[in-house]
């Protein structure tokens, strides 16, 4: 009996945007939600008890990062990642096809798997659909992903035809293998921007009845216009009563319009990646806290903020950190930035509650100047 569930909690009366309760074995959490990125085991200067304090829901970790250090065995001897990293927050593990694709240009494609080299040390590896499931289930995260073909953008028809049919392949293995019924698996659609492969790989994964779907191969560089004729190619296929997740995705207005199109679960490794440059998330757009105008500014990042970092330090002192190249003040700005898309969908969900997420998006998009085409988000 899987020990994991989704509900759908309330739709908007106004935008069909939805709510639920993920029902994980490390505890409930409320969609629409971002998700904090944990690369090797760790949120980027965050404590557990910090990504508590920002009230992140679930967390991920990296496959393929773990895989290569410190080793799944090592970890499942630790007890599994949640003892290893002594986190309480439900934990999701990507199946590591993303960085076979990224990070490896030596690779060859099999029916069987991938071979590629490691990026670390330039071993030969290999990698299979089982295999990914075998880690995955020794990592034991409480969600995980299908092992995918994770191909460049933009790709001819008849590669990405291809590609699809053979990830839905590696889709079925890594099911049939998978093995521990409290991990909830969940398949990854892929298609790129051809609406009839993506309706195919939807149709197909729904098929083999996953518990949750991805949706992948967005956010690789193209248009927001793109992506968003993506999400609405494959999310029209997927069952209501199943998670949706959008992989790699994490700017304002792209959650906002994937939450208005029936997206549940976001995460991205941008809110942390800006702060340890220096780069923040406000409610009145991005700020550079390297900018000579906050040298001498004692007011906090965002008074509109409840973090930590806005409740007890200023743009000042942050500046001084961030120039001096402080470790404390990438941390500080990151716990800032997390904190800032998990309080907006806090929002988002409110918004959905009261039946006024169409509202919400469009005073949100004026405020930013943004559009719903192809804006840049912050």
């Amino acid at each position: 009996m899987s020990e994991f569930s989704f509900e759908i909690t309330h739709v908007c009366k106004q935008s069909g945007a939805r709510c639920g309760i993920l029902h994980t074995p490390h505890g409930d959490v409320l969609t629409p939600m971002f998700m904090p990125v944990g690369t090797l085991a760790t949120v980027k200067y965050l404590s557990p008890e910090e990504i508590q304090e920002i009230n992140a829901g679930v967390i991920l970790a990296n496959t393929y990062h773990l895989w290569l250090r410190p080793g799944e065995n090592i970890v499942k001897q630790a007890g599994g990642l949640h003892k290893f990293m002594n986190v309480k927050n439900p934990i999701l593990t990507d199946s590591g096809g993303f960085q076979v694709f990224s990070l490896s240009e030596n690779r060859k494609i099999t029916e069987e798997g991938v071979y590629f080299k490691n990026h670390l040390n330039g071993d030969s590896l290999f990698l299979s659909p089982e295999k990914a499931i075998q880690i995955q289930n020794d990592l034991g995260a409480d969600i995980i992903m299908s092992f995918d073909e994770c191909p460049p953008y933009p790709a001819s028809y008849d590669y990405m035809k291809q590609s699809v049919e053979r990830t839905l392949r590696w889709a079925k293995r890594g099911k049939d293998v998978h093995n521990n019924p409290a991990q909830a698996l969940f398949g990854i659609v892929q298609g790129g921007e051809f609406e009839d492969l993506r309706e195919y790989s939807a149709k197909s994964l729904v098929e083999m009845d996953f518990v949750g779907y991805s949706i992948g191969g967005t956010s690789v560089g193209e248009t927001k216009e793109t992506m968003y004729k993506m999400i609405d190619y494959a999310i029209k296929h997927l069952p209501l009563e199943k998670p949706r997740y959008l992989m790699g995705v994490g700017s304002t207005d792209a959650i906002l319009e994937g939450v208005l199109r029936g997206v549940d679960m976001f995460d991205c490794v941008l809110p942390t990646r800006i702060a340890r440059h220096g780069t923040l998330m406000t409610s009145e757009g991005r700020l550079n806290i390297r900018n000579a105008k906050n040298e001498s500014d004692f007011r906090p990042i965002d008074e509109k903020c409840d973090c930590y970092t806005c409740k007890n330090y200023t743009r000042a002192y942050l500046r001084h950190l961030v120039k001096c190249n402080e470790g404390l003040g990438q941390r500080l700005l990151s716990i800032h930035n997390l904190r800032f898309l998990i309080k907006l969908t806090e929002e988002v969900r409110l918004a959905i509650q009261e039946d006024r997420f169409l509202d919400f998006k469009e005073e949100y998009f004026k405020k930013h100047n943004l559009n719903s085409i192809d804006s840049r988000g912050f």
